[in-house]
């Protein structure tokens, strides 16, 4: 069973993140950031990737998409706020958005 970010995990998993661009969702234990590409195909492209390792891991996104622009929050819901897994997804769509 998944579990909540302990402290050392929010020190060394967690801020790296923060250091790239994600930011903590206000009023929330959730993490969130804006990925902007230069057109919808690359947007939607981008999001079907990363839906690919949603569903692998069981893990899905809240995303919101309007035109070249992508904002998503992470956060387990089963664990009410951040696991390893939001830190593992937001890993993973940091790499496919490069």
């Amino acid at each position: 069973m998944t579990e909540k970010l302990t402290e050392t995990e929010r020190g060394t998993d967690l801020e790296p993140l923060l250091e790239s661009g994600w930011q903590m969702a206000e009023g929330r234990d959730a993490i969130t950031k804006s990925f902007t590409f230069t057109n919808f195909v690359e947007a939607f492209g981008w999001m079907t990737r990363a839906a690919l390792w949603a569903e692998k891991w069981n893990h899905h996104p809240e995303w919101f998409n309007v035109y070249k622009t992508v904002e998503v929050t992470l956060s387990t819901h089963d664990v009410g706020g951040l696991s390893p897994l939001d830190i593992k997804l937001a890993r993973k769509m940091d790499k496919l958005a490069e």
